[in-house]
């Protein structure tokens, strides 16, 4: 068993576990990348980035952790493409570049894979992106 499925099948939370099975699969179906384990969490692809300021790293291109007060997507190029499409996904909150969900059934999921896409695609066409 690979590190990322043994860190979701310790999940104390049943529904917690069946729903970040279900993240897990549709993100990696919808990013193309293999998930890695990275802390609490759970990234796809990644990128190198560099700011003006010299600062730079790598990070994610998509990513979420199964926090125990909700699920979190990490849409990193933030949400400012995305409007029409959060009016149709159900209950959920934000953050920066925070999708806050409480459990998949709140939200509809064609809609969320639409998201990730839209997302992938965005960081793909800014940032060279590769598999890890």
């Amino acid at each position: 068993m690979n590190q990322v499925m043994g860190f979701i099948l310790g999940l104390d939370n049943k529904n917690r576990k069946s729903d970040s099975i279900t993240l897990l699969n549709l993100l990696e179906k919808s990013s193309g990348y293999t998930p890695y384990l990275n802390g609490s969490l759970i990234g796809f692809g990644q990128y190198h980035y560099r700011y003006d300021s010299g600062r730079k790293g790598h990070s994610s291109v998509i990513a979420f952790s199964p926090r125990k007060q909700n699920l979190v997507v990490y849409i990193m190029p933030g949400f400012s493409q995305c409007s029409a499409l959060l009016e149709k996904l159900g209950k959920y909150t934000l953050g920066k570049s925070c999708l806050y969900i409480n459990k998949l059934a709140d939200i509809n999921i064609d809609v969320l894979e639409e998201i990730i896409r839209l997302s992938v695609t965005t960081m793909q066409h800014k940032y060279p992106c590769k598999n890890i």
